[in-house]
């Protein structure tokens, strides 16, 4: 299948690059890239040698003429602007926020500027978005913040109160993209944890609550803190709700495992054995633990994933391989590397 790339030189445009290339059925054959059109793949993303000396283009829609699958990695706001120029029966996946939210208040709410609609939401390691997937032509890929919390909260809501759940996240800075901005510099970022969007404004709030409510047949409610860890990638996040029944952290981690037991991408690691960032990092891979705190009869989780990886570019691979009737790991079976 041919396929094309718009929007290739951001941290997750580079992640896409990188994993097609070794994607058994599809072949990349346009990849632009606005501000950095003219300029060789590999003078963005040294490490995209597979790429010799293509370039990238400038967004011209006469391009994807012939591709029967697009992804769109470009900034929050910009995707809406070039759908109307793109083939119709085209098959598309956007890796940005602009067709994640069903509400327009809260996308005027979160975002500001104009709602653009909502497309199938792509949270495929779970039913009922896998199924919709399958018989979409256009998916939102989930937030990155977002993958990580909804996975780890969804199997809990026969038995914990969605109504009221807390996170608090910690992720490396390529999630904050490529831009340069004076509070992601090495010096200010290096040895030190801060939090950001503080007080419950975060972006993915209305996206979360969305799945969950979904999963769960309740209007879920979460409050999240996300904090900027000295890392380039890598989320982790722990998740505490209130139980509503009684329940052994062995009878949690039966239910998880189980939860995921079709999954090819999500594991309930053995009790004892805590999630790790860095056994992620280039992946499409999940690693959750789960525990009850019998003191406050409060679920926890802990959840990591790699933010360019299932938070983004592997995720939308996932997507497009079941939205093409593919194996959803194809191309995908890629371990993390560790350190």
């Amino acid at each position: 299948m041919k396929i094309g790339v718009i929007g290739a030189s951001g941290y997750a445009g580079g992640e896409l690059l990188r994993l097609l290339a070794l994607h058994p059925h599809f072949e990349v054959t346009a990849v632009t890239a606005h501000s950095n059109a003219g300029e060789t793949i590999t003078s963005i993303h040294p490490q995209l040698q597979s790429y010799g000396n293509q370039k990238f283009t400038a967004f011209a829609p006469q391009e994807f003429t012939s591709c029967e699958l697009i992804f769109l990695a470009l900034p929050h706001g910009e995707s809406a602007k070039v759908i109307s120029q793109l083939p119709t029966e085209v098959k598309i996946v956007d890796l940005g926020a602009d067709y994640r939210l069903e509400s327009a208040d809260a996308w005027s709410h979160y975002y500001g500027g104009e709602h653009a609609g909502s497309w199938t939401y792509g949270l495929v390691d779970i039913e009922p978005f896998k199924s919709e997937v399958a018989q979409s032509t256009k998916v939102a890929n989930p937030g990155c913040y977002a993958t990580a919390i909804s996975l780890g909260t969804a199997p809990a809501s026969v038995f914990a109160d969605f109504t009221d759940v807390v996170v608090v996240a910690a992720s490396g800075t390529t999630g904050a993209g490529r831009s340069a901005k004076i509070n992601l510099i090495a010096s200010e970022v290096a040895g030190s944890l801060t939090s950001y969007k503080f007080g419950g404004i975060h972006q993915h709030t209305p996206e979360i609550e969305q799945a969950l409510s979904k999963v769960s047949g309740i209007d879920a409610k979460i409050s999240f803190t996300p904090i900027l860890a000295p890392m380039p990638r890598g989320i982790l996040s722990t998740i505490t709700a209130k139980l509503t029944k009684s329940m052994t952290t062995e009878d949690v981690h039966a239910i998880y495992t189980e939860y995921f037991a079709s999954s090819q991408f999500v594991t309930v690691l053995p009790q004892g054995v805590m999630p790790k960032s860095a056994a992620l990092t280039g992946s499409n891979y999940v690693q959750m633990q789960v525990a009850v705190d019998q003191h406050t009869s409060r679920l926890v989780v802990s959840v990591a994933i790699d933010n360019l990886g299932k938070g983004a570019a592997a995720q939308a691979i996932q997507n497009a391989n079941v939205m093409c009737g593919l194996d959803e790991a194809a191309g995908l079976r890629i371990d993390g590397l560790g350190v």
